[in-house]
């Protein structure tokens, strides 16, 4: 996994987790790997995984199971949205107000774009 310079590593760590769990990578009620073994993907330290994985866990995303390791709960595909879209509106939108400032792009602007999905264009070949 290359990691950004801008956020800590066991944050990005936490971010990864999401995905796999929004994407199903990881199952509700299903075993997520152990941190040594998810440390030795990422080519990361334990502790960082470990750092990761509390976090996860304050915010009901995984749970312990004594002796056998962490499981994704009932609730965290819930959690994860809500964590994102809150992650959204904090950080994503004030960022895209200014560059609209900053560029005089009105809402109207941007409208049409949002509406209709982005659709890729091919050069014309002659």
């Amino acid at each position: 996994m290359d990691f950004n310079e801008n956020k800590p590593i066991y944050k990005q760590i936490v971010d990864l987790c999401y995905a796999r769990i929004i994407s199903d990578v990881w199952h509700t009620d299903g075993r997520v790997p152990s941190i040594k073994e998810l440390s030795v993907e990422l080519a990361v330290n334990n502790r960082t995984v470990l750092k990761a994985f509390e976090e996860l866990q304050s915010q009901g995303i995984i749970y312990p199971k004594r002796g056998l390791g962490y499981y994704v709960s009932a609730d965290a595909p819930g959690l994860i949205l809500e964590a994102r879209r809150a992650e959204f509106f904090r950080d994503i939108i004030p960022d895209l107000r200014e560059r609209m400032r900053l560029l005089g792009i009105t809402l109207a602007d941007i409208a049409p774009h949002l509406q209709q999905p982005q659709q890729l264009q091919s050069p014309d070949i002659k």
